[in-house]
């Protein structure tokens, strides 16, 4: 038996970091917004006659091979712990081969890993019979997510990968709803840029410092999130009525409130590419994911969008060709 999938990974737009538990539960409205791009994570699963489980990483280059289930499940650590994790959970009755592949750059910030594992788990949720439904497998994926890395993990990188489009993510004590926001899909492409800055320093700029500053009461992050999640909420009215100008001032007015929360979330070629493409057409720019480095979203005027990406280009970064994924994660089954 041979399963396929693919998940598209996540630009994020208003709302970041609230959608970690129990954050969201202190500001009013609380919502994430994102939208699905058509970069993809894969993967590929055959079934194996011998109860052997091999795992490879095209992207990464690495392999991991085990005798068995049991042999997976009592080895201390992983050379490739995101399939590891997951077929432990999974426990199937075979053994099988998981190659996977992602089109993220590395330290990207649009979710390259939480779309991985969503490639993976419909995978294996196939495989097992399907006994998980979408919601069910978006819980499953957080939770082994937090496992892995060991802080907690927000839930919106999830919802773009299951469902694709442009999502709210609203959040508040009867739990987590994904709602789709119907916005004009071709009319937004060509209002999209995305570059790639590199990978982020290593200088332990996380959503988990941030979160533990809130939980400890400060009052200058409590009000930064106060306003996120206000700015949020007006991002969300505004892709809604297709109110390109006032979703244009809110992402400036969200940048500023990230950079107030965690300065180094920037740097100075970050602060460049936001201050040549204003000149251009671009009406507003944030990092994707925790900053430092990474990729960085440009929401720009109709027909100024090649300007706005040969600007990038001249100061250094890459530009990414990215378009609007409609779609989720899809999975095959062949014989």
């Amino acid at each position: 038996m041979k399963i396929t999938s693919k998940a598209p990974c996540r630009v994020d737009v208003a709302g970041g970091t609230l959608d970690i538990w129990p954050l969201y539960l202190y500001h009013a409205n609380a919502v994430t917004v994102n939208f699905a791009v058509d970069r993809y994570a894969s993967c590929v699963l055959e079934t194996r006659r011998d109860r052997r489980i091999v795992f490879s990483s095209k992207d990464l280059g690495g392999e991991e091979r085990f005798e068995s289930l049991a042999a997976l499940q009592a080895a201390s650590k992983y050379r490739l712990p995101l399939p590891a994790y997951l077929v432990k959970f999974f426990a199937p009755a075979s053994g099988l081969a998981l190659e996977t592949d992602s089109e993220a750059p590395v330290g990207g910030g649009i979710a390259g890993s939480s779309t991985l594992i969503i490639a993976i788990v419909s995978c294996l949720n196939r495989l097992a019979g399907g006994p998980y439904n979408p919601e069910q497998l978006r819980e499953v994926s957080q939770n082994i997510e937090a496992q892995i890395i060991r802080v907690p993990t927000g839930s919106q990188d999830y919802y773009p990968a299951l469902y694709g489009g442009v999502n709210a993510i609203e959040l508040g004590p009867a739990g987590i709803v994904r709602q789709a926001i119907p916005v004009d899909i071709e009319d937004f492409n060509e209002r999209v840029v995305l570059a790639f800055t590199g990978a982020p320093r290593n200088s332990g700029i996380n959503n988990w410092e941030v979160m533990k500053a809130h939980i400890q009461g400060n009052r200058r992050v409590i009000r930064n999130f106060d306003q996120i999640a206000a700015i949020a909420h007006a991002m969300r009215g505004a892709l809604e009525k297709s109110d390109w100008g006032e979703a244009g001032r809110l992402l400036r007015e969200e940048w500023t409130h990230r950079r107030r929360n965690v300065p180094g979330i920037t740097t100075p070629l970050i602060d460049r590419l936001v201050q040549v493409t204003r000149r251009v057409g671009a009406t507003g720019a944030k990092v994707c994911g925790a900053g430092g480095g990474g990729c960085v979203f440009f929401l720009v005027e109709r027909g100024a969008k090649q300007r706005v990406a040969a600007s990038i280009q001249r100061e250094g970064a890459r530009v990414l060709d990215v378009q609007v994924a409609r779609e989720g994660a899809r999975t095959e089954l062949s014989h």
